[in-house]
């Protein structure tokens, strides 16, 4: 729809310039609602054209640019689309018919309401392509937050957009499911945690314990030797760690699907961390093979990031007694995600206090030779 209007102006400038409309339409752009005003005939436009853009494009032959402007403008001819021509500085404005607008509008909602704003001439010359995006990925036994709303309705966005640019999208929920979190938490619930409640009032319950685990943890140490061994448990696939494990993120899952389907947001894929766990130790031996996992004086595994050699900046992906971190699994998880779906592009949609995280992320996987890390982004 967007393109009748801009073929139509494109139209009155092509009599005027002698250059194709198809030439012309990519130089028409919209005014943004937030520089229109009423009370001026040039803020109230809807549609604008550089007069330089027609300069360098051919369209128009060089001459002073404010002299040019207003003769441009004065040749242009009103009609039922275009109501009226305005000359600006170096900018042509063009006000449309509303009553059209309309009519087009809701013609289009009416007759093809899943191809709005997608159908456009604008976007054919658009590549397709895969793209992958990341979004909301909350922890698993905690409320969803406005962190978790915000990353969800930029992330639902971005995969919107896309969508409608022709490509096609796949999105991830990664959870976070796995960590030392949870063999706080496991911890914690086998020491005061109640299936009774957990039946009732799983999400409070469940946060009402991770609270009390972790203002016992400040002033007795053996909660974090005890977190310690139930996460090594969980590690190893203890029978009874994982079925406590599990029952978590099952009732967790569950309850946000309910906010989900409220916002009107799907997934095509739950992930989380416990998927790519498993898939550290090649991670780690592929690093190893190439020389960039190195031993620090703690006993921890890291990767050199300053580039220098000198260690200054590093990055940590296995604990001394040999556990990974967040961000191990989030290598593995983005070396298994390009092997499965052979995406052009991943967007990561998080919090701005991530930003570290995923510059690690990316320089390490570039460091292994991944140069299809480039297309990786975080978005804040």
């Amino acid at each position: 729809m967007a393109c009748f209007f801009r073929r139509s102006v494109a139209r009155q400038l092509a009599k005027v310039c002698e250059v194709s409309e198809d030439a012309l339409i990519p130089l028409i752009s919209a005014v943004p609602v937030s520089k229109k005003h009423v009370c001026d005939v040039r803020a109230s436009a809807d549609l604008r054209v550089s007069v330089s853009c027609l300069l360098q494009g051919g369209a128009a032959p060089d001459g002073d640019l404010h002299t040019k402007t207003q003769a441009l403008a004065n040749q242009i001819r009103r009609d039922s689309v275009v109501e009226d021509v305005v000359a600006g500085r170096g900018v042509i404005h063009f006000r449309l018919n509303k009553l059209i607008l309309a009519q087009k509008l809701l013609g289009q909602l009416q007759s093809d309401p899943g191809g709005f704003g997608v159908k456009s001439e604008l976007l054919q010359h658009l590549q397709g392509g895969r793209t992958l995006v990341e979004f909301s990925s909350p922890n698993i036994a905690k409320k969803f937050h406005a962190g978790h709303l915000r990353s969800t309705i930029i992330g639902n966005f971005i995969a919107n957009l896309k969508k409608a640019l022709g490509k096609e999208v796949i999105r991830v929920n990664y959870l976070g499911d796995w960590g030392m979190q949870f063999g706080l938490l496991g911890a914690g619930f086998e020491r005061f945690g109640s299936q009774e409640k957990l039946k009732t009032q799983p999400l409070e319950h469940l946060f009402e314990v991770y609270v009390q685990v972790n203002r016992e943890a400040e002033c007795d140490e053996s909660v974090h030797s005890a977190a310690a061994g139930f996460y090594r448990r969980l590690v190893q696939r203890e029978d009874q760690a994982m079925a406590l494990w599990t029952q978590f993120r099952e009732i967790t899952v569950l309850e946000y699907k309910r906010i989900y389907q409220r916002l009107g947001v799907d997934f095509d894929h739950y992930s989380g961390e416990s998927l790519h766990d498993g898939q550290t130790q090649s991670v780690l031996e592929e690093l190893t093979a190439k020389r960039l996992l190195k031993t620090s004086e703690k006993g921890t595994g890291v990767v050199d990031l300053s580039g220098t050699g000198d260690m200054s900046s590093y990055a940590t992906l296995v604990r001394s007694d040999g556990t990974s971190l967040y961000l191990t699994r989030d290598v593995a998880a983005a070396l298994d995600r390009k092997q499965r779906f052979g995406f052009d592009e991943m967007i990561y949609v998080t919090d701005k206090s991530q930003i570290a995280h995923f510059q690690q992320l990316f320089h390490i996987l570039a460091a292994m030779g991944h140069q299809w890390a480039e297309r990786y982004t975080h978005t804040h």
